[in-house]
């Protein structure tokens, strides 16, 4: 400690005020970036996902998610995957999305003939899967962002096929699953699942907003400029929306000032407007909870920059696995070569993200292991990105992982069934969630963005991982 404070020319003060500076003011300090992702990007999604979740959007998906699967063997199940995944990405919380879709679906998975073990899995598994689709990710990918620098809509980009996978491995393991079971197709519609008039007006008000979304973040500017949209609006709302164009904050705002009167399409919040003041209350009581959380991960971020351990750990593992040429397991002798140390780094990495996840949001869980762990896999040759991906999708996977698994927990409260068999059967139905982190740390060109094959040079310049030129090879990836 005398150290630290004398380090600057010997004056302790001095070196004092300069480390109150650092860890109170700089952008790596408590009011730094975590701040400024509550403040700036993130106020906007939480808002959407309160005026989501009171809304009659979500049992009105469920119902045109069983009219378009009826006619497949695994039809509530697979309902529960489509709905689970388009209320996640806006709702962000798997917890939240189990307890919003499962309360219709897991019942309705019961009755359709799947065991109630294996229904309230599909449903957590699913519900957490919400988080890691595009376009929105909750509030993880907006941490993601702020740790990486890279664009939010790269980031939407690059979690596009990983999620695909996901979503349809669920789907395969269901319908195995529906033959195991000798379930079959439910062919009608059952009555109470009818799609109704007011249904169609309830799913418009879930999609309308998504695709506000995709238009901004996706579009570029001179295509909206250039458009049809110069035809049908006045000019002053037209820079107005070129100027939200490719940026992820003014889209969330443009989604919550779409949405605000869509949900007047409801009956129900017609005849009580305050519905609407209550869902923003809701909001901004979880964007005080939010604030508070990542002011605690902003605490341990600036105390390990200031402490300099996150550097010291990545420079001790690397200079022992320099040094090592084997390592002995349970008396199996394993030679040390290219990529094993990378394969344990990973492995290591995936153990941390697990156990610090285990009854934690993911944000904090996500943090704490990218910010040690993060620069170690970097230094290991795979990308600054995708390390964070890679620790991303098991902080979300935590959620499914017994023996605190928060979101199967939830849905074996409404299936009557037990906790934790009923996470390991979360754990069985997502099991891809744990193996497609490997995948695109090896082969990171799936991500299909160039800062997932770039790494750093010794100089400290950005170069490509050796054999990428930095463009996609359509072709040769399908």
């Amino acid at each position: 400690l005398l150290t630290k404070l004398g380090a600057d020319n010997g004056d302790a003060m001095a070196a004092a005020v300069q480390k109150a500076t650092n860890v109170f003011i700089t952008p790596d300090g408590f009011m730094g970036r975590f701040m400024n992702i509550v403040v700036n990007q993130v106020f906007p999604y939480v808002i959407l996902g309160a005026l989501f979740g009171t809304s009659a959007g979500g049992t009105s998906l469920i119902k045109l998610a069983v009219r378009l699967t009826r006619r497949l063997r695994g039809g509530p199940a697979h309902a529960a995957i489509v709905s689970s995944a388009l209320f996640g990405t806006i709702t962000g919380g798997p917890v939240t999305n189990v307890l919003s879709t499962g309360r219709l679906t897991i019942p309705m998975m019961q009755r359709n003939g799947f065991s109630a073990r294996f229904a309230g899995g599909v449903e957590a598994a699913a519900s957490s899967g919400g988080q890691i689709m595009p376009p929105v990710m909750g509030v993880a990918a907006f941490v993601l962002v702020a740790l990486t620098a890279v664009p939010y809509t790269k980031v939407v980009v690059a979690a596009f096929l990983p999620a695909m996978a996901f979503f349809f491995s669920i789907f395969l393991t269901v319908m195995l699953q529906a033959r195991r079971e000798k379930v079959t197709a439910m062919g009608e519609v059952p009555a109470d699942l009818q799609m109704e008039r007011q249904d169609w007006l309830n799913v418009v008000m879930i999609f309308v907003p998504i695709l506000v979304i995709l238009f901004l973040l996706l579009g570029s500017k001179d295509a909206a400029a250039a458009g049809v949209l110069p035809w049908v609006l006045p000019e002053f709302v037209l820079q107005i929306i070129v100027n939200a164009t490719g940026d992820a904050v003014s889209a969330g705002w443009w989604a919550v000032a779409v949405l605000v009167p869509l949900l007047f399409l409801d009956p129900e919040t017609r005849a009580k407007p305050s519905k609407v003041l209550h869902s923003l209350a809701e909001g901004g009581i979880l964007l005080s909870r939010l604030f508070l959380l990542l002011f605690a991960v902003s605490i341990i971020s600036a105390f390990l920059n200031e402490s300099g351990l996150t550097g010291e750990l990545t420079r001790a593992v690397t200079s022992w696995l320099e040094s090592a040429e084997t390592v002995r397991i349970f008396g199996l002798e394993i030679h040390i070569t290219g990529g094993v140390y990378l394969m344990v780094a990973l492995i290591s990495a995936m153990i941390c993200a697990i156990i610090l996840g285990m009854g934690m949001p993911t944000v904090p869980a996500y943090v704490n292991v990218a910010l040690l762990l993060g620069p170690l896999l970097a230094n290991l040759g795979v990308s600054f990105f995708t390390a964070h991906m890679f620790v991303f999708y098991f902080a979300v996977a935590s959620a499914i992982t017994p023996p605190v698994a928060i979101a199967a927990f939830a849905a074996a409260s409404i299936a009557h069934t037990e906790p934790m068999r009923t996470g390991f059967a979360a754990v069985r139905v997502g099991i891809v969630m744990f193996t497609i982190p490997f995948v695109f740390a090896w082969y990171p060109e799936l991500l299909l963005i160039e800062e997932a094959v770039t790494v750093l040079d010794d100089n400290g310049q950005r170069v490509l991982i050796e054999g990428y030129g930095g463009t996609t090879d359509w072709p040769s990836l399908i």
